[in-house]
């Protein structure tokens, strides 16, 4: 009876271990998969001259795991670099193309040419990381601007109490930035540059990823 028992739990032993294997195989072709797909899109945009590869990764992947986008339209933003540099990316993944890529703000408590303070806080005139989906446009104080939905509990979500918000500014130009030093900043937005805001913020209106990383 025993080593009836031991052969059954023997059994069962190695079913489960053949199922565990394989579900961690089917797991790791999806993965691979993946990880093809972000790479194919990667480089048939030429990113790999103006952007990391783990960021996009980064950001393909928050893009993939948001359920109400309505548009394959992926925006990212690196605040990791100077606003001396062009650090927002508009990037079409269903064509593989980049459409824009320019200048953009941080909050003027977040930091002067770096950002390096960050927050979800109302008031706190801090640019806000993590995953946005852009809403509906309107006028405001600032003009014409695209409001967002901050989709990163405890770290974004307080986007729409804060009115964080995308739109055009004077203080987003080269020329601020040959003037001062550094680009201006803003509230909390993420600001572009006037010329260039209208067509970006109509681009990327009504349902689209924005992912913002530093």
């Amino acid at each position: 009876m025993k080593r009836f028992t031991s052969l059954v739990l023997l059994a069962l032993w190695f079913v489960s271990f053949n199922i565990n294997a394989a579900n961690f195989t089917q797991q790791t072709n999806k993965n691979q998969t993946a990880e093809i797909i972000i790479k194919h899109a990667y480089k048939a945009a030429n990113l790999d001259k103006v952007m990391d590869y783990q960021l996009f990764k980064n950001g393909y992947i928050e893009y993939d795991k948001t359920k109400n986008k309505k548009k394959s339209i992926l925006t990212i933003i690196d605040y990791s670099k100077p606003s001396t540099e062009k650090r927002f990316f508009v990037i079409d993944i269903k064509n593989s193309k980049l459409l824009y890529h320019t200048y953009v703000t941080h909050g003027v408590n977040s930091g002067g040419k770096m950002a390096n303070r960050f927050s979800n806080v109302v008031n706190s005139k801090q640019t806000s990381l993590g995953t946005f989906l852009t809403d509906t446009t309107y006028y405001g104080g600032n003009g014409y601007s695209l409001k967002l939905d901050g989709l990163t509990k405890g770290i974004n979500d307080n986007a729409r109490r804060r009115y964080i918000v995308v739109h055009g500014a004077d203080y987003a130009t080269e020329s601020f930035i040959r003037r001062n030093g550094y680009l201006g900043r803003s509230w909390g937005c993420p600001a572009l540059p006037k010329k260039e805001s209208r067509a970006i913020i109509n681009t990327i209106k009504g349902g689209s990823v924005i992912y913002a990383h530093a």
